[in-house]
């Protein structure tokens, strides 16, 4: 008999009471993705529950003008909104889903899903705690795209994001992630070079003057 997969990265799961556990376990399956594999795609039927155990996938939403933004991010511990909330209302996703990285993921099908869901008060309260946090964070990503300033938005992803000083990526990345437009990225990281808080190279941005794209983000 195989092994029964690991909650290791779900410590609220390893709590719940034996029955419940043994039950979500047994059907359980791991699944394995190289980067860049597609996870789901818009339109598309939601057949399993993702529980990442390594890496992060990717979610984002495309408009029909072609401009993206990264809606969040699934890392290890975390499951998906999207794919919760399709599997509650049987809708299709509405946004796809990329790994970003190799991931291993704990995947459950949409049948035990719903009969733990139906039967296990704690598995339905991990569910929804899980919900009710990235709704919250999608919450303040559209106040941030809808209200905030550009300025701060990118200076507080670039001090986020950063590593050893340095964000490589191109102004389309930052654009995806940000919600906005290339050309609008592009004309504010030329703005920061002119001040001397960052050096524009291909590919990367690097911080020279941190304290001061701090003081933008307040």
């Amino acid at each position: 008999m195989a092994p029964l997969p690991s909650l290791e990265a779900f410590p609220d799961l390893m709590a719940l009471p034996e029955r419940d556990r043994l039950e979500l376990t047994r059907s359980l399956a791991m699944a394995r993705l190289s980067a860049g594999k597609i996870v789901f795609t818009e339109g598309m039927t939601c057949e399993h529950f993702l529980m990442v155990t390594d890496g992060a996938v990717r979610v984002c939403k495309t408009a029909e003008s072609g401009r993206e933004i990264v809606l969040y991010r699934v890392e290890r511990g975390q499951t998906c909104v999207l794919t919760t909330a399709c599997l509650m209302n049987g809708q299709a996703y509405g946004a796809e889903g990329v790994a970003e990285t190799a991931v291993e993921a704990l995947v459950l099908p949409a049948g035990a899903f719903s009969r733990l869901m139906d039967g296990s008060p704690n598995f339905r309260h991990f569910v929804f705690s899980a919900y009710a946090t990235r709704v919250s964070d999608l919450l303040m990503l559209i106040e941030e795209v809808a209200f905030g300033r550009i300025e701060a938005r990118l200076a507080r992803f670039l001090l986020s994001h950063h590593r050893e000083g340095t964000w490589e990526g191109t102004h389309q990345d930052l654009a995806k992630e940000l919600g906005t437009a290339r050309e609008v990225v592009s004309r504010q990281l030329k703005d920061f070079e002119r001040r001397g808080l960052v050096t524009l190279g291909r590919g990367r941005v690097v911080l020279l003057d941190r304290v001061t794209l701090e003081g933008l983000v307040v």
